[in-house]
């Protein structure tokens, strides 16, 4: 099975990020134009948030709130649970099945981001880990 190493080397590139003092509709664009469900909130280099299609609906649509007048820091989450590069697979799944929530950062030991999973990429590393047992069962049995 991939590590969290190895699976944000997969994904390839930075987190998407914006700033506490974005406002709604700036995250709204960066999550359209990066075609994510979810961006973390930096204050500099230190995560202080993530904000998720979710936020936006629950607290930002359903209270009537303006995009454009609304800051990131008002409708955020706040408290972030985040996995290290030394979770597995399995655990991650867990962790956001527990609580339902679909964006997971992985950060280092020093509390530096590293990456973002999302459900999907460990659904698909799971599958990719299922497919490779498969063929080498076929393979043994076959002879």
């Amino acid at each position: 099975m991939q590590t969290l190493t190895q699976l944000l080397e997969d994904k390839g590139g930075l987190p998407i990020v914006v700033s506490p003092r974005d406002n709604v509709y700036h995250a709204l664009s960066v999550m359209a134009d990066n075609d994510v469900g979810a961006v973390l909130v930096m204050d500099g280099e230190k995560l202080v948030g993530i904000f998720s299609e979710r936020d936006y609906a629950r607290k930002v649509i359903l209270s009537g709130r303006n995009s454009r007048e609304t800051m990131i820091e008002a409708v955020m989450t706040h408290k972030v649970a985040y996995v290290t590069q030394r979770n597995s697979i399995e655990e991650c799944m867990s962790l956001m099945t527990q609580h339902r929530f679909r964006h997971l950062p992985v950060l280092d030991e020093d509390l530096q981001v590293l990456g973002v999973i999302s459900m999907g990429d460990l659904v698909k590393a799971t599958i990719s880990h299922q497919e490779f047992i498969i063929s080498q069962l076929e393979r043994y049995i076959s002879g």
